[in-house]
């Protein structure tokens, strides 16, 4: 999996006011491994929210999703996703559209939402309306916002039943970074609807 992740193409000009950096494979990998572990993946429904170049999306797909869609506001993004999902002839619907308009009833959400570096909050958006539409979440959060994000799903009655942590590696991609690369802890929740 790890490996035809890897091959997927990325963002040819990420977008720093919406975040755009990709999942590594291989953090990617096991977060499809673990959702797909616990029966979230294979024969289910699921929702990629700020799909970026699709790879939760196809990573899904390839685990034996039998409905696929990913969302991104850029049409730019959906453009690779699309060939993306195309050159694993995975067959995923990706649509541009800003996340408030996401609708329907999804099974599985797996997402990488903006960490809130750019914008304060700017996951809030995308866990909000996960939690709305989809029976289990799969998110990945920047660690140091966990506090906060714990009080705000525990208001929701739902279950935050998982937390596993992650090294994010982020490249020198915008003018403002310093360094040639940074590593972030950032922590994946599993968030279920009792």
């Amino acid at each position: 999996m790890e490996i035809k992740l890897q091959k997927l193409d990325g963002f040819k000009d990420p977008k720093a006011h919406l975040e755009q950096y990709s999942t590594p494979a291989k953090v990617a990998a096991d977060i499809l491994y673990t959702a797909h572990a616990f029966g979230d993946i294979e024969g289910k429904s699921v929702i990629d929210l700020g799909c970026g170049a699709g790879i939760f999306s196809i990573g899904a797909c390839l685990l034996g999703a039998d409905n696929v869609l990913g969302c991104d506001i850029d049409s730019d993004i959906i453009d690779i996703a699309r060939k993306n999902a195309e050159s694993v002839q995975c067959p995923v619907n990706f649509d541009c559209m800003p996340v408030e308009e996401a609708s329907g009833e999804w099974e599985t959400c797996i997402m990488n939402p903006p960490f809130g570096a750019q914008k304060k909050h700017a996951d809030l958006p995308f866990l909000d309306k996960a939690m709305k539409i989809s029976n289990v979440i799969y998110s990945l959060h920047n660690t140091g916002t966990l506090p906060f994000l714990s009080k705000r799903i525990e208001k929701t009655g739902l279950l935050l039943d998982l937390k596993k942590s992650y090294k994010f590696e982020i490249r020198h991609t915008f003018e403002f970074h310093r360094k040639e690369k940074a590593e972030i802890s950032v922590t994946l929740l599993r968030i279920v609807k009792q």
